[in-house]
């Protein structure tokens, strides 16, 4: 299903190439200032346009539908409209018998029986990635002070970004990178043991990014190489601060009041030019795919934004739960 959350709940919907694409935000206190500009900021960030990006523009300029009255949140369900008129089905007639690998063509017409709309991926695009940063900006302001940055450190294994996205363009190839997040004034006591904990909330939502194949908390894997003596963070004072963060801010699942910060692993998008040999499930035969239409070189250029959007979702159905029980 396409909803999260226990308090602060979100479920998105709409397709790629579908007229909108869209959010329905329960749960959200009243009395939250919201207006159309609070969006622009991340949407900004969002959209394509730098070198390495789609060449698909468009407005995103979103409708408050529902649940915002005089400038503040209501209480009821908030609902966000986002148009798509830059759209170009034609660009994608042929992958209903001739899947594109490492899309979601294959599993969606088998989930659903034939009956999605595969135009751009349908509901599996990145372009409901939108609605989720816009939820995010909701979430932000819940959870201020709290400040959540995310940034691309690396693509194609690569730290210097520029030079990655022009040698991928030369070599018609895609590429995907690495994002780091980090997450201040988290007050301690937030998330719960077990299956609700921060990290494991943090990841459900991460893995909703299309592309999104790995993240790590903290020192992450390579806590694996070292001996407790150093992996453990001992404690400097009463407040919880410790000497160091190996940790990333949480323990047992709750956060400990230190930064929290984890990194995210993004594969190449799959829309390539060059072309592949892949089965054609109509004719029965391997056969030569050439993916056209517009399509990132890098995807994960655009991720960071939206990083920073499900850490907030998360943290602030977190935030809503304590408040709940204190």
């Amino acid at each position: 299903m396409n909803q999260f959350g226990q308090i602060f709940r979100i479920q998105l919907f709409g397709e790629s190439h579908g007229p909108f694409v869209g959010v329905v935000i329960d749960g959200c206190p009243p009395g939250i200032p919201l207006k159309e500009d609070d969006f622009k900021p991340d949407i900004e960030r969002r959209k394509c346009g730098e070198k390495g990006t789609t060449g698909r523009k468009e407005d995103d300029i979103p409708q408050i539908i529902s649940g915002v009255f005089q400038g503040k949140s209501s209480g009821s369900p908030i609902t966000l409209l986002f148009s798509n008129k830059n759209i170009k089905p034609q660009d994608y007639k042929n992958f209903t018998n001739h899947p594109r690998p490492g899309h979601a063509d294959f599993t969606a017409s088998k989930k659903f029986n034939g009956f999605n709309d595969p135009n751009g991926s349908g509901h599996f695009s990145g372009r409901l990635t939108l609605p989720l940063v816009a939820a995010g900006v909701i979430a932000k302001k819940i959870i201020f002070p709290v400040t959540i940055h995310a940034d691309l450190i690396e693509a194609g294994a690569n730290q210097n970004i520029d030079e990655a996205i022009d040698q991928a363009i030369s070599l018609k190839e895609t590429i995907g990178g690495i994002i780091t997040c980090n997450i201040k004034n988290v007050p301690v006591g937030w998330g719960e043991p077990f299956f609700n904990s921060i990290e494991s909330n943090i990841s459900h939502l991460a893995f909703s990014i299309p592309g999104v194949k790995g993240i790590e908390f903290g020192l992450g894997f390579e806590s694996s190489k070292i001996p407790g003596s150093q992996m453990n963070d001992l404690f400097l004072d009463e407040s919880g601060k410790t000497a160091t963060n190996n940790s990333g801010g949480i323990l047992g699942g709750i956060s400990n009041g230190n930064e929290i910060n984890f990194r995210l692993a993004v594969k190449p998008a799959s829309s390539i030019s060059k072309p592949q040999e892949t089965f054609h499930f109509e004719h029965k035969e391997i056969q030569s795919l050439s993916v056209d239409g517009r399509h990132d070189t890098c995807i994960a250029l655009r991720v960071p934004v939206i990083v920073e959007a499900i850490a907030a979702i998360a943290l602030a159905d977190f935030k809503l739960l304590a408040n709940a029980f204190s």
